[in-house]
């Protein structure tokens, strides 16, 4: 769409003055209402309210002056994209995280294009990305036919302010299940924060799952007010847990993922680096621990591409002679 001409806006300020409406001003101008609505609201005085041609295009024209140019990807924003690549970012989190640190950058869609072009050379910089241009499918419906949990406490019941996301302390909980099944990660994140615990289990049994998930949040207990997991059996032993933490433990709804969208969204940037077909047997704790790091220093969109330890450590400020053991 072409900008507004001065001559134009003259033509506003006259038919503006003589109190016609703006689809009639549209009309006269040959322009959509919409412009002509957005063109009086931005450049009219702030002040007054009054619409002056030259003054709106005055300001029209030190607002395209002050406005980002589209940017070529140069030799230094190169090296800025592959700082950021080598520790998994994708693009998005990329252009997020290049305004925090007030870095050149180009658009996430000119990353992508990159990338792709480097994999056409025979480059590895698509392995840096979180699903390395798979397309997979989506999961169908299945029929639930798992048991009933003995004690289950439904999400329903779940006090409100675990749903703003904005308290620390109200955690969700999943397994990450290892090739043919043998071995998996036991994955907690904090939802306001995005912080992540993961330990390594050799099974689904309820008892491994109830001791990995009281060595894994021990330190953190002073801080912690709710768990929500879903109706897997291996969480069975919930009443053990909530009670060796002191706190109160929650299901959510059977297939309601959304639920828990925090915790399917962390569990799938763990899969980067620990694939489906991977043996998890053989999975070190050093592994873990690296990837851990990895992801709690990432930055996340919904944070304004802070990361969760920056988020953790301005949400424990909060907190007065609290005992919390790092």
């Amino acid at each position: 769409m072409a900008h507004l001409t001065l001559e134009q806006r003259y033509q506003i300020e006259t038919y503006r003055s003589t109190g016609i409406s703006i689809s009639e001003i549209a009309n006269f101008v040959g322009k959509d209402k919409s412009v002509i609505s957005r063109e009086i609201k931005r450049n009219a005085d702030q002040r007054s309210g009054t619409y002056k041609a030259k003054l709106a295009d005055k300001k029209a024209q030190n607002r395209h002056q002050i406005k980002r140019k589209k940017c070529s990807l140069t030799a230094e924003i190169e090296v800025n994209i592959l700082c950021y690549l080598i520790k998994d970012y994708s693009p998005e989190q990329i252009v997020g995280r290049s305004k925090v640190d007030k870095v050149s950058m180009v658009s996430g869609e000119r990353i992508y294009q990159y990338i792709w072009e480097d994999k056409r050379r025979g480059g590895k910089l698509y392995r840096h990305l979180r699903t390395q241009g798979k397309k997979y499918k989506k999961r169908g419906h299945l029929k639930d036919k798992r048991g009933l949990i003995v004690g289950r406490v439904d999400i329903s019941q779940r006090p409100s302010i675990v749903e703003k996301k904005n308290r620390l302390g109200d955690l969700e909980i999943d397994l990450v299940i290892g090739k043919d099944h043998k071995g998996a990660l036991l994955t907690i994140n904090d939802r306001a924060s995005g912080v992540l615990f993961m330990g390594k289990v050799g099974s689904k049994e309820a008892a491994e799952i109830e001791k990995k998930t009281i060595e894994l949040l021990q330190d953190w207990k002073p801080l912690i007010k709710t768990i929500t997991s879903d109706n897997g059996k291996e969480f069975a032993n919930h009443q053990a847990i909530a009670e060796a933490l002191n706190i109160s433990y929650y299901f959510a709804k059977p297939y309601h993922s959304w639920e828990r969208g925090a915790n399917e969204n962390l569990n799938g940037l763990i899969r980067q680096y620990f694939p489906k077909k991977h043996n998890f047997e053989n999975i070190t704790k050093e592994q873990i621990q690296d990837v851990t790091y990895i992801l709690n220093n990432r930055p996340r969109k919904r944070f304004g591409y802070k990361t969760p330890n920056e988020i953790f450590a301005e949400q424990l400020n909060n907190f007065d002679h609290v005992a919390f053991i790092t």
